[in-house]
């Protein structure tokens, strides 16, 4: 008897089936560009949580942009999934990662239902016949899911990398210098506003358009993001991301992302992992379980792709 193989091998083989194996790339997220960064935070975190890049000094840091899909010749006229993937060095020489997309919610809340899911996806593809049936199956048997399917059905193509909100989606734990936790959900905010394409522009734009549009954006000097902090109740639950915490929860900005520039070695940059469980002391992990399955599923990604797979 053979041993069932790993729930995250499975879902990374499934995405591959998905959206095709492309040597080297990432198997989600694959077409991207990293720039440079300073974090300045305010402050307002300090009283929360010990993390280093979250009290009063400036930070460098790394920021990835992506296309939200496992192939990288995905044009960026299709509205879907953005990606902003934050990489924060900190002064002892360590970093911690903050992972981002331009969703509301996540399509799933366990492991099991993101392999149901992608099962489902590739089940459609395989089909053929465009009716989504299998995905259909997927949502009447997932309720939860609905609402980030909606979300997604009401995308727009964005402007710019740069004119796109970004939330962390996952619950992470802030602790502070007594011992006291804090359930928080981050988001990032464009100061330039949320900007999306009306159909004529999209029309003409390049099919791959939104890295070089960024790049050409930054000439004119910094691109700045405001990074909001959501404080959880204690009656709001941390362990599932297709569920928004209520309105009125209080929300704190800890901090401005200035980017500036393309980084040195794009190549580089393109093999680095950033991982959502990447943290440093003074943020832990909820019991939200993606964080875990993305992490496992990053390694079996990196190893693949490292391998020229």
């Amino acid at each position: 008897m053979t041993a069932e193989t790993p729930l995250p091998v499975q879902v990374v083989d499934t995405m591959e089936h998905l959206d095709g194996r492309h040597p080297g790339y990432r198997r989600a997220h694959a077409r991207g560009a990293c720039f440079t960064a300073t974090f300045t935070p305010t402050g307002e975190a300090a009283k929360y949580t010990t993390a280093a890049h979250l009290q009063g000094e400036p930070v460098s840091a790394t920021v990835r942009f992506s296309n939200g899909s496992g192939n990288p010749a995905m044009p960026d006229t299709v509205p879907g999934g953005r990606g902003m993937a934050t990489k924060f060095q900190l002064p002892d020489g360590t970093s911690t990662d903050l992972i981002g997309v331009n969703l509301p919610r996540f399509l799933v809340a366990t492991p099991d239902e993101f392999l149901a899911l992608v099962k489902a996806l590739a089940a459609d593809k395989d089909a053929g016949t465009g009716d989504q049936a299998n995905l259909q199956g997927f949502l009447a048997q997932h309720p939860s899911s609905v609402p980030a399917f909606q979300a997604l059905g009401a995308m727009g193509v964005p402007a710019s990398f740069g004119t796109t909100g970004y939330q962390a989606l996952h619950a992470f734990t802030w602790v502070n210098g007594d011992g006291d936790r804090q359930a928080v959900r981050y988001r990032w905010a464009p100061d330039l506003g949320e900007q999306n394409l009306d159909a004529d522009a999209v029309a003409h734009s390049e099919l791959q358009f939104l890295i070089d549009e960024f790049v050409e954006r930054l000439g004119a000097g910094p691109v700045t993001f405001t990074l909001h902090v959501t404080l959880a109740d204690p009656s709001d639950p941390t362990n599932d991301a297709t569920q928004v915490w209520p309105a009125d929860r209080p929300e704190i900005v800890v901090g401005t992302l200035a980017i500036t520039g393309e980084v040195d070695d794009q190549d580089h940059w393109a093999a680095q992992i950033f991982d959502p469980t990447n943290l440093t002391p003074g943020i832990d992990l909820s019991d939200d379980p993606l964080p875990r399955l993305r992490n496992s599923a990053y390694s079996i990604s990196y190893e693949r792709r490292s391998r020229g797979e």
